[in-house]
């Protein structure tokens, strides 16, 4: 659907564009040679006469009214922010379900709006943002997850502890594996099918956030074959791709399951949620499930 609205709002903007230009060049010339001829021919016009000579037609008025809104938001959207909601609980506790984020469409390149291909060079994602990506195995799909290994980097997460080889030149020389460590900062805050969650905080990088284990379900474990030499739960991020995770460590599909993002299915990064929404409707409320019960504005703010 954003596909589908990106190429939409391309069209109706060069369309809308090429029909103001059109005029400007041909077509208000001539009206205004119109009025100077009838302006000679008649002692004094009335405002409703001129205002007949040089009206523009609804086409042409139309496309001047809405080309530079569009063009704003076609810009604004495509190279510099654009919003996002949050479907699902893969990210929790960081984002909810009912927040609604802006992503920085400028942090890993500015990219056209329909083909996205980059156009200009402007960073790389770096472990422990939250970006937004195409789906791999469905690319009309938006993902939202945290960027865990970067290229080179090898992965290795066994009974629900992360570990981080990262990349080196000389294989020779490569420190071992890091252990990400938690501090746990409480139980039961969130719930999964009425089993108390563990809320930890876990720093990758320069980032700090936290993240939620169920002590009660098996580590998830990647449905595509291990690659070779490695063993079920390792992982070697290829060159041009990452490795992503959700917060949510037990309820998250991510690329222990699907594999690693390449850099061509980037968007952006995650960097506010600027408005949050509950939604706690029960099925027998007379007002539909999608219209919100209050807003969150405890939640407004940046993202980590």
């Amino acid at each position: 659907m954003a596909a589908y609205f990106s190429l939409i709002l391309v069209l109706v903007t060069i369309g809308s564009g090429l029909i103001w230009l059109i005029d400007v060049i041909f077509f208000a010339p001539k009206r205004r040679e119109k009025l100077a001829l009838a302006q000679a021919n008649s002692n004094q016009l009335s405002a409703d006469a001129i205002e007949s000579i040089v009206r523009e037609p609804i086409l042409v008025e139309t496309a001047h009214s809405i080309f530079p809104v569009i063009a704003f938001v076609m810009i604004l959207r495509s190279f510099i922010y654009e919003p996002f909601q949050i479907p699902s609980g893969s990210m929790m506790p960081t984002l909810l379900d009912g927040d609604f984020i802006l992503v920085e469409k400028f942090s890993y390149g500015l990219r056209d709006p329909v083909w996205r291909s980059k156009l200009v060079e402007t960073g790389e994602p770096e472990r422990g943002d939250v970006f937004v990506f195409k789906y791999p195995e469905n690319p009309k799909i938006d993902y939202i997850k945290r960027v865990i290994g970067l290229p080179g980097d090898k992965i290795i997460y066994r009974n629900k502890q992360l570990m981080i080889q990262e990349a080196c030149a000389d294989n020779a020389d490569c420190p071992a594996p890091k252990v990400i460590e938690h501090t746990e900062l409480n139980r039961g805050e969130y719930s999964q099918n009425d089993v108390p969650l563990i809320r930890l905080k876990e720093q990758l990088g320069d980032v700090e956030h936290d993240i939620l284990i169920n002590p009660s379900r098996p580590d998830f474990r990647q449905h595509f074959y291990p690659q070779p030499g490695l063993t079920a739960g390792e992982f070697v991020v290829p060159e041009g791709m990452y490795f992503a995770m959700g917060d949510n460590r037990d309820n998250s599909t991510d690329s222990r399951f699907w594999g690693f993002v390449p850099e061509d299915n980037l968007v952006g990064k995650a960097v506010a949620i600027w408005i949050s929404f509950e939604f706690d409707r029960s099925p027998n409320d007379w007002l539909p499930t999608w219209v919100p019960t209050g807003v969150r504005f405890d939640r407004v703010g940046g993202i980590h």
